[in-house]
């Protein structure tokens, strides 16, 4: 079997194991990676708090990160909590020790303070970070507390940000991730991307609600490294890094009492979830085509149907039907596509962004019809309905970036107009139903959504009148 690419974290240990070294160590196993470790400081831990820290000695940090450079061929490292000056001065020597005969790149993340408040940096070691550290850094990435303490300079808007970049840039790190978890709760979230000579990029991705958030800048830094040594350049390590890091967050859970980590097997769990979704997506085709007058929903257009997976929040996380259900000349239902993750992506969205809100909701379909159809007169009594007009409306938060048409397709991973009426609607449960009034020509779109897929057969088979 071909080697897996080596990475290397110098970090904390986390006796809770949702950060420092064991979140690393499970992020690099999880995205394909080997993972080696240079153990900083042992702390006492869990999801309150930090009850203590006990670290080596310096001479023995400096031995681990030697004895670990001189037989693994590391592609990529990432540092974390380093504790004290005494660990940072004798981790710089051994890297200049094998300057010029290992390069890699080295993500640091200036570690200072726990989720639940502890102290993970010496007050002292705050120069030696930025002056011995920080300059070896490919990537640097600062929360915005971090990015405070390390600037001197509070930051509150986005010339803040933008200000804090380019003074971090000026300390010697050849890029700056800014990350927005702490910053507003739009529905976007936004870390911004600083490389010198270039505006702030801004990294979008949505932004998930849970108090599960212990561990989350070890974990994206440790897929950051992941991914540049895969050979990923900055900007597409930082997105998939990000995308790992918000399936990780959608699909954590609790495992004490107070804030939980990331799911960081969530790629897994996707993976293993896929082909029980094609199997009751292919069923749930063929139970719909048995409902009397089931034809009828499909019209000339046709309809899809589609599931989503358990913390599904990208289009390719939710199976459909790779070709529309259609209704044939004798009256029948024909379901001839094939299930496929991310198939139907317009229906993919729409779910998407109505279990942004509802997290219940996992199954939905889409039906297209114009007025006049033989589908445009459905039953649709008793089902909580909504109608929806099909313009393009986002968030401000996204809107004010000015990003073009091919960044919105490749990366918008719900509808958010959809996804704003429903929102507004202040709906104490889900719609069963959302009509979206198509513009001058194009047909309404008509989706139906429910929990699970005997709810939305049973909602099928009633505005079928049959």
């Amino acid at each position: 079997m071909k080697p897996l690419p080596a990475v290397l974290t110098i970090a904390g240990s986390d006796s809770g194991g949702g950060a420092g070294i064991q979140a690393d160590l499970k992020t690099f196993s999880m995205l394909g990676t080997y993972g080696a470790s240079v153990i900083t400081a042992l702390t006492a831990q869990n999801s309150l708090g930090v009850s203590g820290i006990s670290a080596p000695e310096p001479e023995f940090v400096a031995q681990q990160l030697r004895t670990v450079l001189e037989d693994i061929p590391v592609r990529a490292a990432k540092t974390g909590m380093l504790f004290s000056e005494d660990i940072i001065l004798e981790l710089d020597s051994v890297l200049d020790e094998f300057s010029g005969r290992l390069e890699f790149p080295l993500v640091v993340d200036p570690v200072c303070v726990a989720t639940s408040g502890d102290a993970l940096l010496k007050p002292d070691a705050l120069g030696a970070l930025k002056e011995r550290i920080i300059p070896r850094a490919t990537l640097l990435t600062p929360n915005r507390q971090e990015a405070e303490l390390l600037t001197g300079r509070k930051i509150d808007r986005r010339a803040d940000c933008f200000d804090a970049i380019s003074r971090l840039l000026d300390l010697g790190a050849g890029a700056v991730l800014l990350k927005g978890g702490h910053f507003d709760d739009s529905p976007a979230m936004t870390d911004w991307l600083g490389m010198p000579g270039y505006d702030p990029l801004p990294m979008i991705q949505p932004r998930v609600e849970t108090n599960n958030t212990h561990g989350t800048g070890c974990t994206l830094s440790a897929a950051i490294a992941a991914f540049l040594a895969k050979d990923c350049d900055i900007i597409e390590a930082v997105r998939k890094a990000q995308e790992y890091l918000n399936l990780a967050l959608r699909t954590s859970f609790a495992v004490g009492h107070g804030n939980g980590p990331a799911n960081h097997m969530a790629p897994l769990l996707v993976h293993q979830g896929t082909d029980q979704a094609f199997v009751r997506l292919v069923d749930a085709g063929h139970r719909l085509c048995r409902i009397p007058g089931a034809a009828r929903l499909a019209g000339r257009l046709g309809m899809n149907m589609a599931v989503s997976l358990p913390g599904g929040c990208r289009p390719e996380h939710v199976a459909s039907l790779s070709a529309p259900m259609v209704a044939s000349a004798d009256g029948r239902l024909l379901s001839p596509g094939c299930p496929s993750m991310g198939a139907d992506k317009q229906t993919a969205r729409a779910l998407l962004a109505v279990r942004e809100i509802f997290h219940n909701i996992f199954w939905g379909v889409a039906i297209q019809c114009f007025v006049g159809q033989e589908n445009s007169d459905l039953h649709m009594e008793g089902l909580l309905s909504l109608e929806v007009n099909a313009e393009d409306v986002m968030p401000g938060s996204i809107n004010a970036h000015n990003l073009d048409d091919h960044w919105i397709s490749s990366n918008m991973t719900m509808d958010w107009n959809l996804h704003k009426a429903v929102a507004d609607a202040n709906l104490e449960r889900a719609p069963q139903s959302v009509r979206v009034i198509g513009g001058a020509g194009c047909p309404d779109i008509l989706y139906f959504f429910a929990e699970n897929e005997d709810a939305l057969l049973l909602i099928c088979s009633q505005v079928c009148g049959e």
